[in-house]
């Protein structure tokens, strides 16, 4: 497993799969181990997938100072990755929050980007998070689900605080994917192991971000980007999502049908081949109608 070290001595892995042209991917969570993604739906058999462990999950070693898991103090880590795989540019995807820390890099590295995709990244850097009601209107979306009555009030419980610390997670994760089948399942009963849950306190520490300077950032970065987001996805919504591809100037938004917060696992064949599109050039922009 490749070991890599950040500006400030931490120890960093990454782990490879598949074949081809490289593909650095930045995990979500926020700051849950790279191994959820998978070869994202089968991605990797088109594309050499560079899948970084955030430091303090995964392989990687935590970092001396915990203040360093804050999304803005990560930026660097990217950096180093991308210095040390020896590319001059780079294809970045993100998942999730992960895009939080892509769209940070964008911002201070944009020479370093030949293409960046964002996939149902919420825009916590652009200052607005998903909302309560965002999240119970796409949970509404699943009404005709066998699980729904069951699950919906654990869920609205969750979303409004309600619940405390007593959250039934099972009924609360079935909303988070577009199938709850017994992959999904898997996939979401594997979390708790795979994310530091100190660290993704830290990440989204509102210091880390200032939305204006970042949109004036990113309206220079001229490398070509698709923003992804899934059709029953709470958490973005496609209409938020849709915010992250307007702060650059040249992006496309695709909204995947029947597709939740992991879309490689709802519809792999269609995942992989709009991603593989847009990182050969030959995608094709999809835009939601203007609200109203």
């Amino acid at each position: 497993m490749p070991i890599f070290t950040a500006p400030d001595g931490t120890a960093l892995a990454y782990h490879v799969r598949g074949e081809g042209e490289p593909l650095v991917v930045l995990p979500g969570g926020p700051m849950r181990a790279s191994e959820y993604l998978g070869d994202l739906g089968g991605l990797g058999a088109h594309r050499r997938l560079i899948l970084l462990d955030l430091r303090g999950t995964g392989a990687s070693a935590a970092p001396a100072d915990p203040a360093t898991y804050r999304c803005d103090r990560q930026v660097e880590d990217v950096e180093a990755l991308r210095a040390h795989l020896g590319l001059d540019r780079m294809d970045l995807l993100a998942h999730s929050a992960g895009a939080s820390l892509a769209m940070l890099y964008a911002a201070r590295h944009p020479r370093r980007l030949s293409r960046l995709l964002l996939v149902t990244a919420i825009p916590w850097a652009l200052g607005r998070p998903a909302t309560p009601e965002e999240r119970l209107a796409a949970a509404r979306l699943r009404e005709a689900e066998p699980w729904f009555t069951a699950a919906f009030p654990a869920f609205e419980a969750w979303v409004t605080g309600e619940a405390g610390d007593d959250i039934d997670f099972e009924a609360v994760d079935a909303f988070f994917y577009g199938r709850w089948d017994d992959t999904a399942r898997a996939h979401a009963a594997a979390a708790d192991g795979q994310t530091n849950d100190d660290a993704a306190d830290r990440f989204h520490d509102p210091a880390a971000y200032d939305p204006p300077a970042l949109r004036a950032a990113l309206a220079h970065v001229d490398a070509p980007v698709l923003v992804l987001a899934g059709e029953m996805d709470g958490g973005p919504r496609p209409e938020p999502a849709r915010l992250v591809a307007d702060a650059f100037p040249h992006a496309e938004f695709a909204v995947q049908a029947g597709a939740g917060h992991y879309p490689w696992l709802d519809d792999p064949k269609w995942f992989t081949a709009r991603t593989e599109a847009f990182l050969t050039g030959t995608g094709t922009a999809v835009r939601l109608p203007t609200a109203g």
